[in-house]
């Protein structure tokens, strides 16, 4: 099973994405959107960043998580490609992010949307499809 994997779309950039729980989930959402941007085994971790989060459902929680990450990106240069969930319910998050400078950044994600965003619970744990405004 392979945990992100990239989907063809007309406008945008798309992942669809897999975990065995949400916080794994969570993790490789986060790695699947750096990976459209840069080359993360180029990248390294001297840029950490704590993110704590509260939101409605889950599907919010996980669009606010992206683009907090994002917002990271645009204010550090960072790219992002280590994530710890310290704690992750159905309505708050709280996780710590790791990253650095990329040599070069080949994509530029403009925000995370809601298109067809569902997180549905498989036979393996989570999938969610998550598209990106480029």
């Amino acid at each position: 099973m392979r945990v992100i994997e990239e989907i063809e779309h007309t406008a945008d950039l798309s992942i669809r994405v897999r975990g065995r729980d949400l916080a794994e989930l969570f993790a490789n959402a986060a790695r699947g959107m750096f990976g459209l941007v840069a080359d993360l085994e180029a990248v390294g971790q001297g840029v950490e960043r704590q993110v704590q989060l509260e939101e409605l459902d889950t599907e919010t929680l996980l669009v606010s998580w992206l683009s907090e990450l994002l917002w990271f990106n645009e204010e550090s240069e960072a790219v992002f490609n280590r994530f710890e969930i310290a704690s992750l319910s159905t309505t708050a998050l709280q996780a710590t992010a790791w990253g650095g400078p990329a040599p070069s950044q080949y994509k530029h994600i403009k925000a995370v949307t809601f298109h067809d965003l569902k997180i549905v619970a498989t036979d393996d744990g989570y999938e969610v499809t998550v598209v990106f405004d480029v």
